[in-house]
């Protein structure tokens, strides 16, 4: 997912889900903030390693793919963009290797987004938006893993549009290209994705790059054949699963505020959105390559509060000029203590399912 819906629409979520405006803020700006916390810029505010979220692709460019590597980026990306939804999966006649990196493919509603919400209960806001963050990433960027993989990751030219059409839809073959220079063309389905490398563990086949962009659109509908699953046809319908994660958010968001007593899969509040039902359906649906403007309007027209535009320094200096003893008290100091403990549960998760493949958690 992009910034229009880790944070205008996590926004509108959290608006929803009973928070002020100024709480909602905080929770969206964590959201999103999940996306920046690089180890450049960790490094840069001179915070915790530890607390990295996500790796920018220079350093994606240098990391390194031996064991060792290949544990870190797996902490990272398994834990934050591609949570596992099935650590015990079972799949015949395959080796322990690959059978440790087919319990990494992503999906919603598994046993580690019901953990990742309970973790957040009692929290401060910015562990709920790491959660919001962490969830809404289990519906957009199912069936693929947060580890490079040819074999889970890759696709190949049978990927098609579809377009609702009748009472069916119509197909048209997307065309992917590697010029990350030039927008993705929405008129003529030209997408833009990762160069194909033949090396199972070739950084270019990590989580969704090898379908470009298409998993962060809320509007595509699209159909390709993972080689994981026998290269049987599967359909992803962004729309609905969009708004299956918005509603489950608030959902989440209301059992994290003590509106109820647990948090269940496959709930969906549909009733707290359908006085905007349409609204949302239309913002979901529309074709556009990031939707801010359409959720920041929503989001305002909710609250009758100007939604600000998410700086990535906003907390910077109150942590850089903050003492030591009271760095953890600072926004980004609860951002960073929600982090490292988010990543600990997942990577200790991973490990207890008899997967090394993320390595201990620390």
């Amino acid at each position: 997912m992009q910034e229009d819906f880790h944070y205008y629409a996590t926004y509108c979520a959290a608006y929803i889900a009973g928070y002020t405006h100024e709480e909602s803020l905080d929770v969206a700006y964590s959201a999103q903030f999940v996306d920046l916390c690089s180890r450049t810029l960790l490094a840069k505010v001179k915070g915790p390693s530890d607390a990295v979220t996500t790796q920018m692709q220079l350093e994606l460019m240098d990391a390194r793919t031996d064991a060792v590597g290949l544990q870190d980026i797996t902490r990272i990306w398994s834990a934050f963009h591609f949570l596992p939804r099935d650590l015990y999966a079972q799949k015949a006649g395959c080796a322990k290797r690959y059978l440790d990196k087919y319990r990494l493919i992503c999906g919603p509603n598994g046993d580690l987004v019901v953990r990742t919400v309970e973790l957040a209960k009692g929290k401060p806001l910015q562990s709920v938006g790491i959660a919001m963050h962490v969830l809404a990433d289990t519906w957009a960027h199912s069936y693929f893993a947060g580890t490079p993989s040819l074999v889970i990751n890759n696709t190949n030219y049978y990927f098609y549009e579809l377009f609702p059409e009748g009472e069916g839809y119509r197909e048209v073959p997307i065309t992917f290209v590697h010029k990350t220079s030039a927008p993705d063309n929405l008129e003529k389905s030209i997408y833009t994705n990762s160069l194909y490398q033949t090396s199972e563990n070739s950084i270019m086949n990590l989580g969704h790059g090898r379908a470009g962009h298409l998993p962060d659109y809320s509007f595509i509908r699209y159909k390709y054949l993972p080689a994981w699953g026998e290269y049987e046809e599967i359909i992803k319908d962004n729309p609905g699963d969009y708004m299956k994660a918005f509603t489950q958010m608030i959902y989440a968001m209301k059992y994290i505020r003590g509106e109820t007593d647990s948090f269940e899969k496959n709930v969906y509040d549909m009733k707290a959105v359908e006085p905007y039902l349409e609204r949302i359906k239309d913002i979901i649906g529309k074709r556009q390559i990031i939707a801010s403007e359409d959720w920041k309007a929503f989001g305002e027209e909710l609250s009758g509060q100007t939604v600000e535009e998410h700086v990535i320094d906003r907390y910077f200096d109150e942590y850089t000029q903050s003492p030591k003893q009271e760095k953890e008290n600072t926004y980004l100091g609860k951002f960073f203590r929600g982090a490292i403990a988010h990543k600990g549960m997942v990577i200790d998760a991973i490990y207890k399912s008899n997967n090394k493949i993320a390595g201990v958690a620390r």
